[in-house]
């Protein structure tokens, strides 16, 4: 069997070696960020939007940005690394950085490390779900806004309890809903609302997370004079929606079915996924 590999501080290792200790801080409090990055056709898509929420989240969390994290070099060593583990033109990139260890709730320092793992994807391209997503609402748990809400923090908690009741109630995703009663996010992407051509969307302020690919819809719409209103979705805007997409940086776009009773169609989630895949060429 070949081994396989990961990028640990910019040196290859194995998977398989004990790289990270019981000690970490991401193991321990959850003292980390990722980034999940889409390879499309051997290119790495939209790294730089990646690295510049890394970097706010490094500095929301008072971690130290080493001078030479740069998308640049970053880059770099996920594309070494891809040829390494010859995981072919499509594949999942997750970039984990956290603290150093040492200390309890408070470190003894900032610095940090940071992690590169790599995994085949075997579909080619954005590739639009076929049968509609059956979502609804999960409102066990509701989603805090603050300001560690739009990070891609290591504390996925809340989406895991979501994932859970998502299963039990046999649904494809779940809605989550903030301390205002609004829908901020999915469990693993950003909400989009179609009505009459425009489309709505949660904006920061309500605690969504600050979504690359949702950056990349708005860049989408604005060149082809699409409007999009940032606005507080609920339930009402969704049962009134023509639409609604889901966004993530690995699967791209997926459209929602149904909504409680409400069916849906996916004519503008086609259309983004067209404009997608050319900016993957």
């Amino acid at each position: 069997m070949e081994d396989t590999h990961a990028i640990l501080n910019g040196h290859l290792i194995s998977i398989y070696e004990p790289a990270v200790s019981f000690t970490n801080r991401a193991f321990r409090y959850g003292d980390a960020l990722f980034e999940s990055i889409r390879v499309t056709n051997g290119k790495v898509m939209f790294l730089k939007d990646h690295m510049t929420r890394l970097k706010l989240g490094m500095i929301v969390l008072r971690m130290n940005v080493p001078a030479d994290f740069t998308s640049e070099n970053i880059e770099v060593m996920m594309k070494h690394l891809i040829q390494k583990n010859n995981v072919g033109d499509d594949a999942r990139i997750r970039f984990t950085v956290f603290r150093n260890e040492g200390g309890f709730y408070s470190p003894e320092n900032n610095e940090i490390s940071f992690l590169i793992e790599v995994e085949k994807i075997e579909s080619k391209g954005y590739v639009l779900n076929q049968k509609g997503l059956w979502a609804d609402i999960y409102a066990d748990i509701r989603k805090p806004i603050n300001k560690l809400s739009n990070l891609k923090t290591a504390n996925a908690l809340i989406y895991v309890m979501a994932a859970l009741a998502k299963n039990s109630m046999k649904l494809d995703d779940c809605f989550l809903v903030n301390d205002l009663s609004n829908i901020c996010e999915a469990i693993s992407s950003n909400i989009f609302v179609v009505k009459n051509g425009t489309l709505q969307t949660a904006p920061l302020t309500e605690g969504c997370v600050d979504g690359v690919m949702r950056k990349q819809i708005f860049r989408i719409a604005a060149e082809n004079k699409i409007l999009v209103f940032e606005t507080p979705i609920t339930v009402n805007t969704v049962m009134n929606g023509d639409e609604i997409f889901l966004t993530s940086s690995i699967r791209g776009i997926q459209w929602v079915g149904q909504f409680k009773n409400k069916f849906f169609t996916n004519s503008k989630a086609l259309y983004f996924t067209d404009k997608l895949n050319e900016a993957a060429k």
